[in-house]
């Protein structure tokens, strides 16, 4: 399976998804702080048997890791742009590898259609997102846009 990265020298067989480890999945994905022995509680199995399962959802790579989700207005990023990308002829392996380069950028996604990536960076000010559109104006297209809200946010994955 492409989608799937274990960890390296290891060999595994993936195995189909229960409905334990789905409700696992959807516990953690609530709260990935949860302990083992809470976590076994919520899904009606033991300590060890949960980290057992939780293991192995690591090893096959469908946990693929843990994080703090955090405000970034807190941190002094209020503000979040989403920059459309259409690259210029011969110029598309450019754009990742400039992205990359640029810390404001928190996601660079690639993607079908007109436009082949976007991205979305986190500013302290305005006037930061002229330098970063200038870095990619030699060898592409953008459309910037403004995020004002977020009526969804990101939440878990439905595994129902």
């Amino acid at each position: 399976m492409a989608n799937r990265r274990g960890r390296p020298g290891r060999a595994y067989e993936p195995k189909p998804l229960d409905d334990v480890d789905r409700r696992i999945l959807g516990e953690l994905q609530r709260d990935a702080r949860v302990t083992l022995a809470e976590l076994g509680r919520r899904v009606a199995l033991s300590a060890p048997a949960v980290a057992e399962r939780v293991q192995r959802l690591e090893d096959t790579g469908v946990i693929t890791g843990y994080r703090a989700e955090v405000d970034p207005a807190a941190l002094g990023f209020p503000i979040t742009v989403m920059v459309r990308v259409s690259p210029n002829p011969r110029e598309l392996s450019r754009i990742p590898k400039i992205a990359d380069e640029v810390p404001q950028i928190v996601e660079c996604h690639r993607m079908t259609g007109d436009d082949c990536f976007y991205f979305i960076a986190r500013l302290r000010t305005v006037d930061e997102l002229e330098p970063i559109l200038d870095r990619f104006t030699p060898y592409a297209r953008t459309t910037t846009s403004l995020l004002q809200s977020s009526p969804v946010p990101r939440r878990p994955l439905p595994l129902d």
